[in-house]
């Protein structure tokens, strides 16, 4: 912000001003004021006052000093440069400095330059030769910066002639530099800053102000210059100046003064002048100029390109050599590379200046080519300057020729000056058809240097040099064999720079030098392939390409494949650990047997910049196959070694190693498509696996490894004026290469078990801080660039996320250094943002990661309070202090707390949250205004979602949510701190509940409206409606604390949450739509599941959901797809609830579902089959598993199969009539492909989920008529009654076990022993419906099942779980609907029928022993049942109610089924049934052998009576054990009722059985009676005192099916004093045996 730039150097303005003297030398006045301080430690002063001693200027503040200077030289660079954003604050500050900047800044230069350098007797035995030896390599930067500032000044501020006198004296005085005070500690490292020094005397060129002159020169109006008044100045520098002359820095100095001098008085010829000239050349300064100018860069070169711009340079220029001459050109070059020089020389006149030297080298072309084109090359800046060069060199007027003898056909006259062709003349020998050029007959020659020796000729001939240039290609690739090779390289080697150039310039141009660039491949192929190659001219090929290539990279790669330059293979690539047939090509043998042993380079970066920008043109999956060759050599052959070979040039190893791994970066930041993944490795993956498995790896991890110590001495010992070229700079852009290299890497790096070598090469320790995680740490210390530090934490963030190592174990003794670094630099204002958002990302990770560092970060101290109870405060050192402070509501909107990093703060406080780390949470939850500063982003109104343009503040939002949500899911409600209570009460009140829906909404419908486009912020969309859904789930089970208790609120929130599910849902078809709709999808349906009260009537929009996803891709819907269907579930079942049965959609809804049902069942059967044929191949494998296989991934609880059957049967139950369903199925086909994926099911013992809810599906439908004949029609028998033996026949020999069938799982988790329990149900349902026209298909069924049935009925004694009760009860219950088809059992299985009844009576007796003795059930269930997580009596008595409960159902059943096998009063005569009870009255005992009799009916008719009585007594109670108990209590009255009925009916009838018959002795019989007569005279006085007491009527019809046809007794219609009918028969058979 320019604001903030502003307010800095205006609080810093006088540190800026004073510059090094803001640095004091250590006194005794400020000894003396330390050790009178009292708020500082003793052993402090101590240290202090003994490193003030040794340091001098400290070299802890070394960096600090050079960083103020450089901010001056910044000020100085940018002040007037517009196109700066901080020109004018920088201009501002700089006004406020000029007064006497120079002056100080001078003074602060002499004083270094005669500093005495401290020794061990003035410092200390601790100031040794290599403290010493720093100490002056500061001194000697510091100078240099100090006069590069004065430059600077200068450049913009006139120096008056006596300053200009004064600072060439004191340069004379010095030497330049050479004559430092202490030149006795210079040696070779400092050999440069010395010369740099030296080469800063170029102030003295800019107080003579040459630019001023020029404009004087051109205006003539010379006498305006300051130095047109000043003679006696000017006679002194004379004097001063003749001394000049034996260093190279005075020829710059010298050949200004004499520009000044000459356009001063350009009539005057003073020896001296021309002295002082002579003596320029003799130094060499176009050569020093040129040299300098590369090393200054384009500022510098700016400034110091006056020199040529005049006249005077034709007076130079006549009298240079050949050797001054193109050191002049280079030097010209240098300075018409600026970009405006280029085009001020454009409008220059030819004459002047420049211009002379180009018209020079026109006069001389073609036949020295270099020189014009090296001019032409410099001159190339914009796509006008090209324009102009093109259209200059394709019109050229002259062609010069230079000729040791007088050609025979030319015609000259007699003074030799003019010659004349005879005849026309082929200029260059090619063969026919090639391109040429024909001088004609004619033309007219003008001799310009004759004599003996040479001839040059300047033809009158014009042309175009465009097609001289393709002829001299032409020429080069006819002599490329021979000894004439290397002087026509020197000719094309300048075009091939310029055709770079022109085409690097200006893409347009490139149609018309097409002549030129085809001939490059052909060029490349010949001279790559000679003993000998010209390595610069292959170079210049070579980048000719690259820049070809970024515009046209299939062209180039398919003309450059068939050259042979680029390394090939010979055979496909197929494993990446071995490279067998990978060819080196024409490249790989030149860098061996040229470039290495030579120690240049030029085609190996030419080739480094080739490949990359090829690999940047996303050429396609086959042609990128094409670069594996090339990107193998370079990670085998080049990366792991190239920082051994050998090097004439300082910086280019560094650049090597740049362009390598710019090149590795390149591919891995390639997009995956357009990348089949064939057999052959891709491009990415070739360089992960080289990177994360070989040497490459280490060679990355070793430029890693260079330090941050290392960066800051190459970045010292560079000129700052080097920009972005320097050798700093660059070792810098490569480590934060191998940084990001590295990083993705690891992100992209194949899962796998074991650590590759990279990972154990980031990760293994060291000691002594050795280990490259400290390595990277440190970086933190780097503060040229900001992105270094940046880059190194984004690496540590990956290694702590991904490696198994600790952090803080890897710093060791420095970690404590390193947190305050990391911390200093995450609390300055003026820190580049993107470092301090990476810190605490680094840090949100090691929250998870990194238990002991974080701690180390958080700082936390434990308060002295009382014992057994831990306060933390915050340490000193404490991130915690800055994320408070980011959070703070007044500081947002402020420049030092942008959105990114107030969201990077919070993301860190959530991850605290979702890892419970309560000592810093209980810390944050006491810190005043925490909650108020912490949901403050939730009151703020956010832009609409079409205008958002700053998608982080979305996080911002979302991570509050997620904190408050997970505060008060850990927090009991009554603990979470009032200011939280206060906050969340505000919320409500402020109606944000309401803003925050609507908000979302929008958000979804925006994502949907937007799909084609797509949303560039949908990951944070994303996370924002995540964190909602998140609090909402939340507030429907803690309302009263999040205060959601308003159901017209909550009405608001359900029906926008349903409004973004069908916008996201309806019509889109985009991935991230379909994402969004999904999640709002589960929120609907948790919402409609809890807030049943406040839902609305929403069938009609979920229809229509439900038809859109149905049509959606069904991959990317599975989920979705579930979640609607389980929504319409709950809707039709809070409809039936809610009494509401008339559903408009009902049609088309069965219509969609039933067809899920048909396509969703018939994947199933194929997925079965080929399951079932995968598990027959491997089925001699041996397995652990003990449980029976998992089905496919289809057969899931809330899989969209299992769920579309639900929800089929709940539209069916609405449907009772059968309107709908019945057209519908006639229509789709369901039921025979459910059925036959449940008997395919059966059969394999597969889809467990899927075979409970289809029996659900056909339970539902049995009910009915209609639905029970469809489903019989369906061939329900066929399906399960066979392949239903598969689900509990386990055994070899055909026994099933008890263990396996009667399983103790809960009654309602999915088991095979539940579906063969809903297999009974449907039975019994079909049965019940259809009686008669399914009795065959039941009897098959009992048939086939008899082992079963009876095992079933004997295991009750055995087991008490409730799942075997509960199959009991089923087994019963069928048994039930069965019995009232005797005659039909009878004749078809009338073993069975005698073995049911048997089986049946000791049933009854079973359960009336067990419920009369509960103290033996209460054992029981102790010893088989584990106790549940109750307490412990509850539980117990819990239990014991359920297996009561259970043992009735089933004892009434049992008695209502034996019912209709005794014989009633008619039936009796006939004598045609068995007597099931034998004649004995005792009790029921527990024993098998004991058979049922008489006394086991009497007994259970007491069981009942007294249980009646009991329940009576509960029902008093004022306190129940639990609502179970209610429940149990209100249904068992009605089964008592029902069972005395029964079984009173059934004593009756089995008594007047035995009574009637002939074969039972009449002492029995008679015995009979008695007993009889008294048990139930007994058991009527019980009753009738029951009865009077107000016990309810009898419930059989009611709760259980009763008899079809029982005897009526008299007056049964009319019973006296309201006595139930089943009494008054009672009584009537007293009395007839008591007769």
């Amino acid at each position: 912000e320019p604001v903030q730039i502003e307010a800095e150097l205006d609080r810093h303005w006088d540190r800026l001003h004073q510059g090094l003297s803001y640095y004091k030398p250590p006194s005794s006045s400020s000894a003396a004021k330390v050790k009178d301080n009292k708020d500082v430690a003793q052993p402090l002063k101590e240290f202090g006052l003994r490193i003030s001693k040794l340091l001098v200027r400290s070299d802890y503040y070394y960096e600090e000093r050079m960083c103020l200077l450089r901010c001056v030289l910044l000020l100085l660079t940018y002040f007037q440069d517009e196109r700066h954003p901080y020109s004018a604050e920088y201009s501002n500050s700089v006004t406020k400095l000029e007064k006497d900047l120079v002056s100080c800044y001078q003074a602060q230069f002499e004083s270094l330059f005669k500093a005495e350098a401290p020794t061990w007797e003035t410092h200390g035995n601790l100031m040794t030769e290599r403290q010493v030896s720093r100490w002056f390599l500061q001194c000697l930067r510091e100078q240099s910066l100090l006069l590069e500032i004065i430059f600077l000044y200068y450049a913009y501020f006139e120096m008056s002639p006596s300053d200009l006198l004064s600072f060439t004296k004191m340069f004379k005085e010095q030497g330049f530099g050479l004559r430092q005070t202490n030149r006795h500690l210079v040696d070779k490292s400092m050999d440069a800053l010395v010369d740099r020094i030296g080469s800063v005397s170029l102030i003295l060129v800019e107080g003579m102000d040459i630019d001023f002159l020029h404009k004087c020169a051109l205006e003539d109006c010379t006498e305006q210059h300051q130095f047109s008044c000043a003679a006696d100045v000017i006679k002194e520098m004379d004097q001063l100046l003749l001394t000049f002359g034996d260093i190279p820095h005075h020829g710059p100095v010298l050949l200004a003064w004499v520009l000044l001098r000459h356009t001063l008085r350009p009539d005057e010829t003073n020896p001296v002048v021309r002295r002082i000239g002579n003596t320029a050349l003799q130094l060499g300064v176009f050569q020093y100029l040129s040299t300098m100018l590369k090393g200054l860069g384009q500022k510098c070169a700016c400034m110091a390109s006056c020199p040529f711009s005049h006249p005077i340079s034709r007076s130079l220029s006549s009298s240079l050599s050949i050797e001054h001459c193109s050191h002049l050109i280079d030097a010209a070059c240098e300075v018409l590379s600026a970009p405006s020089l280029a085009e001020v020389f454009w409008e220059m006149k030819p004459n002047m200046g420049l211009g002379m030297i180009l018209d020079s080298a026109v006069g001389m072309f073609p036949h020295q080519i270099g020189p014009l084109l090296q001019l032409l090359t410099a001159l190339l800046s914009n796509k006008s300057t090209v324009k102009k060069v093109y259209n200059f060199l394709d019109k050229m007027s002259f062609y010069t020729q230079v000729y040791k003898h007088k050609p025979n056909d030319v015609i000259s006259k007699d003074d030799e000056t003019l010659w004349r062709r005879q005849t026309q003349k082929l200029l260059y020998p090619l063969g026919t058809g090639q391109t040429n050029l024909w001088m004609p007959q004619g033309v007219l020659g003008q001799v310009m240097i004759g004599g003996e020796q040479t001839y040059v000729v300047r033809w009158d001939y014009s042309y175009s040099s465009w097609t001289l240039f393709t002829c001299e290609v032409e020429m080069l690739l006819h002599v490329v064999s021979t000894a004439d090779v290397l002087a026509h390289c020197a000719r094309v080697k300048p075009i091939l720079d310029l055709v770079h150039k022109i085409i690097s310039t200006d893409w347009t141009v490139s149609d018309c030098l097409l002549p030129l660039t085809s001939r490059i491949y052909m060029l490349l192929q010949r001279l790559t392939s000679v003993i000998n190659p010209p390595v610069d001219v292959i170079a210049s090929c070579v980048n000719c390409l690259s820049v070809l290539a970024a515009r046209m990279p299939g062209k180039v790669w398919s003309s450059l494949h068939h050259t042979g330059f680029l390394p090939f293979a010979s055979n496909p690539l197929t494993n990446m650990a071995h490279a067998e047939g990978m060819k080196a090509g024409n490249y790989g043998n030149l860098l061996v047997q040229i470039e290495q042993p030579r120690g240049e380079y030029a085609v190996t970066i030419a080739f480094l910049r080739l490949l990359t920008t090829l690999v940047k043109g996303q050429l396609g999956s086959t042609q990128n196959k094409g670069l594996i060759p090339c990107v193998l050599l370079v990670l085998k052959e080049m990366l792991p070694t190239y920082h051994k070979w050998r090097y004439n040039t300082y910086g280019v190893r560094e650049r090597i190693g740049c362009l390598i791994l710019e090149l590795i970066h390149a591919i891995l930041n390639l997009s995956p498509e357009g990348e089949d993944q064939g057999s052959t490795p891709t491009l990415q993956s070739l360089c992960i696996y080289s990177l994360a498995n070989t040497e490459a790896g280490q060679a990355v991890v070793n430029i890693m490894g260079v330090g941050v110590d290392t960066i800051d001495v190459v970045l010292a010992a560079q000129p700052s004026s080097c920009g972005a070229e320097g050798p700093g700079q660059i070792l810098i852009q490569t480590v934060k290469l191998a940084f990001s290299v590295t990083n993705n890497v690891i992100r992209l790096k194949p899962p796998s078990d074991a650590a590759s070598p990279l990972e154990q090469a980031l990760t293994q320790h060291g000691g002594h801080g050795s280990n490259l995680i400290a390595v990277l740490a440190k970086y933190i210390y780097h503060k040229h660039d900001p992105a270094l530090p940046r880059l190194a934490i984004q690496l540590l963030k990956r290694l702590a996320t991904v490696a198994p190592m600790s952090v803080y174990a890897c710093l060791g003794s420095d970690a404590a250094a390193i947190r305050d670094a990391f911390l200093t630099r995450l609390q300055s204002k003026t820190e580049d943002m993107r470092i301090k958002v990476m810190i605490l990302e680094f840090l949100t990770v090691a929250v998870e990661t990194q238990p002991g560092l974080i701690e180390l970060f958080l700082n936390l101290e434990v308060k002295d309070g009382s014992e057994g109870s831990k306060e933390f405060l915050l340490g000193e050192w404490s991130c915690l202090h800055v994320v408070l402070d980011l959070i703070d509501s007044k500081q947002q909107g402020k420049y030092w707390c942008p959105p990114l990093l107030h969201r990077a703060a919070l993301a860190f406080l959530l991850a605290l949250w979702q890892d419970r780390r309560d000592s810093a949470i209980s810390v944050l939850r006491a810190k005043e205004r925490f909650w108020e500063n912490l949901t403050t982003p939730l009151f703020g109104t956010l832009t609409p979602p079409s205008d958002t343009t700053e998608p982080c503040v979305l996080e911002t939002c979302a991570f509050v949510m997620k904190i408050i949500g997970l505060e008060i899911y850990y927090v009991v409600s009554g603990s979470l701190e009032q200011s939280l209570k206060d906050g969340l009460q505000k919320f409500s009140n402020a109606r944000r509940y309401e803003y925050w829906s609507q908000y979302v909404k929008a958000l979804v419908c925006h994502v949907a409206a937007m799909e084609e486009e797509g949303v560039c912020y949908f990951a944070e969309t994303q996370m924002l409606i995540s964190a909602w859904r998140m609090l909402l789930i939340l507030a429907t089970g803690h309302s009263e604390v999040m205060q959601l208790t308003d159901d017209s609120t909550k009405l608001k929130l359900f029906m926008d949450v349903l409004d973004g599910t069908q916008a996201a849902l309806t019509t889109p078809t985009s991935v991230p739509c379909l994402r969004l709709g999904s999640m709002m999808a589960t929120l609907l349906l948790i919402l409609l599941k809890q807030w049943r009260r406040s839902a609305p009537d929403i069938l009609s929009p979920l229809s229509l959901i439900l038809e859109s996803v149905l049509q959606a891709d069904q991959q990317l819907m599975e989920r979705t797809k579930a979640k609607v269907f389980s929504a319409l579930i709950s809707v039709l079942q809070i409809q039936g609830l809610n009494g509401e049965e008339d559903i408009s959609q009902l049609p088309q809804l069965l219509l969609s579902v039933c067809e899920t049902v048909k396509d969703e069942a018939l994947a199933l059967i194929d997925s079965t089959r080929h399951m079932s044929q995968a598990g027959d191949a491997a089925e001699d494998e041996d397995s652990m598993e003990t449980d029976s296989p998992r089905g496919p991934q289809k057969d899931q609880r809330d899989g969209v199969c299992v769920l579309a059957l639900h929800l089929a049967k709940e539209l069916c139950r609405t449907d009772e009539d059968g309107e709908h369903w019945v057209l519908v199925m006639r229509k789709v086909p369901v039921l025979p492909s459910v059925l036959s994926a449940m008997e395919l099911s059966l059969r394999s013992k597969n889809n467990l989920y899927f075979t409970e809810a289809a029996l659900h599906l056909l339970l539902t439908l049995a009910r009915t008529p209609q639905g029970a004949a469809a489903v019989a029609g369906a061939g329900v028998i066929q399906t399960i009654c066979l392949p239903l033996l598969s689900v509990y026949e386990v055994s070899s020999n055909g026994a099933s076990q008890v263990r396996d069938s009667f399983s103790r799982k809960a009654q309602d988790s999915a088991c095979w022993p539940g579906v063969y329990r809903l297999c009974m149900s449907l039975m019994e349902s079909l049965l019940k419906t259809l009686r008669y026209n399914f009795v065959n298909e039941a009897l098959d069924f009992v048939g086939v099942h008899q082992e079963r049935i009876l095992q079933c009925l004997n295991a009750v004694r055995t087991v008490q779980s409730l799942s075997c009760l509960d199959e009991a009860d089923h087994t019963v219950g069928f048994l039930l609907q069965l019995s009232s088809f005797c005659k039909e059992w009878q004749f078809h299985l009338p073993k069975l029928l005698r073995d049911v009844q048997v089986n049946l009576c000791y049933l009854c007796q079973t359960c009336t022993y067990l419920l009369h003795s509960k103290k033996m059930l209460h054992h029981y269930l102790q010893v088989r049942e584990p106790p549940p997580p109750l307490p412990r009596e509850e539980a117990e008595q819990k239990a014991l109610l359920a297996v009561q409960c259970s043992l009735l159902k089933i004892l009434s059943k049992t008695l209502a089924t034996l019912q209709h096998f005794t014989p009633d009063c008619c039936q009796i005569l006939l004598d045609q049934y068995r007597t099931l009870f034998v004649l004995s009255f005792t009790t029921p005992a527990f024993d098998p052998d004991v058979a049922p009799s008489f006394g086991t009916l009497l007994a259970t008719i007491n069981v009942a009576l007294g249980t009646l009585s009991e329940v009576r007594r509960r029902r008093r109670c004022p306190v129940c054990v639990c609502v179970c108990v209610c429940v149990c209590v209100s249904s068992c009255r009605s089964l008592l009722m029902f069972t005395m009925e029964n079984c009173f009916y059934v004593l009756i009838s089995q008594a007047v059985r035995c009574l009637k018959d002939a074969a039972i002795l009449p002492r029995d019989k008679q015995r009979l009676k008695q007993e009889l007569s008294s048990e139930l005279s007994t058991l009527l006085s019980s009753l009738s005192r029951h009865f009077r007491r107000g016990s309810p009527s009898s419930p059989a019809g009611g709760l259980l099916p009763s008899s079809q046809s029982k005897p009526a007794t008299p007056g049964s219609k009319a019973a006296p004093e309201g006595q139930e009918p089943f009494i008054q028969l009672v009584q009537a058979f007293v009395r007839l045996v008591q007769r």
